[in-house]
């Protein structure tokens, strides 16, 4: 039985895969709200392993206790919890964003840098924040800002191959015209979270199947799919506790 050729990551067909992308969903941008690089680069930091949405519903109560960089580098810990709690991880959260306006007012009298190596010598800021700073807030191109929902569709398009954001970055770098650095991620992601899902991806209503290369787009798209089984932990089940004897109660005996 012969297996079927994976299409070649070419710049050709990544040019008419975004080109697809960007008729099916013209609508597609940036999901944080913010007013400036600043909170733009606090709200992304915010997005860890938490929803655009979340984030939202956050940060017009952080921003307006603390509308500066000098405000927040300033603020006490504790308050900045509270504010910040249900988006998770909040106490690592709240150490990455004061830390990172406290390097901003240090080094760059508050304002955000308009340069990429700069901004990853920031606390709390990574490659992918900073690509998503510089790409929407200063509209520069400076990379491919890559999550999970890029990782995850470039790899089933057959774009790029494995886990690892650095190296499908520049994979993807290499393929896309710079002047569509940004706006690749805006699209991948918009048709990560509308098509191509993770565990229910709606391959029978997607603009590249044809140039997808996933070998599970064709159950998918006839309704035979099957959704990934749940992850496992490797965590026994905690043992059953024995039942407190009554005070006076005479003990059971075994049949």
């Amino acid at each position: 039985m012969k297996t079927k050729r994976v299409p070649r990551p070419t710049p050709e067909r990544a040019v008419r895969i975004l080109d697809r992308l960007e008729e099916a969903h013209p609508e597609a941008h940036c999901a944080l709200d913010y007013r400036n690089a600043f909170e733009l680069s606090v709200s992304t930091i915010l997005s860890a392993q938490c929803t655009d949405q979340r984030v939202n519903l956050v940060t017009p109560v952080l921003f307006a206790r603390f509308p500066t960089a000098a405000l927040l580098a300033d603020a006490a810990l504790p308050e900045v919890e509270g504010i910040i709690r249900s988006t998770g991880f909040f106490r690592a959260k709240t150490k990455s964003i004061v830390g990172f306006a406290r390097g901003l007012v240090e080094r760059h009298g508050g304002v955000v840098p308009r340069d990429f190596d700069a901004m990853v010598k920031l606390p709390g800021i990574g490659r992918k924040t900073a690509n998503v700073v510089l790409g929407h807030a200063y509209g520069m191109n400076e990379g491919v800002a890559v999550d999970t929902h890029v990782l995850r569709v470039t790899n089933r398009l057959g774009l790029a191959e494995g886990d690892d954001p650095v190296k499908v970055e520049a994979r993807l770098m290499a393929l896309v015209p710079r002047e569509r650095w940004t706006r690749t991620t805006d699209l991948i992601i918009f048709h990560g979270r509308k098509v191509c899902d993770a565990r229910r991806p709606a391959c029978g209503r997607c603009t590249v199947f044809d140039l997808c290369g996933w070998e599970g787009r064709q159950a998918w798209a006839s309704g035979q799919g099957k959704a990934p089984a749940a992850k496992r932990t490797g965590r026994k089940p905690p043992a059953a506790r024995p039942k407190k004897r009554r005070r006076g109660a005479p003990p059971k005996r075994g049949r």
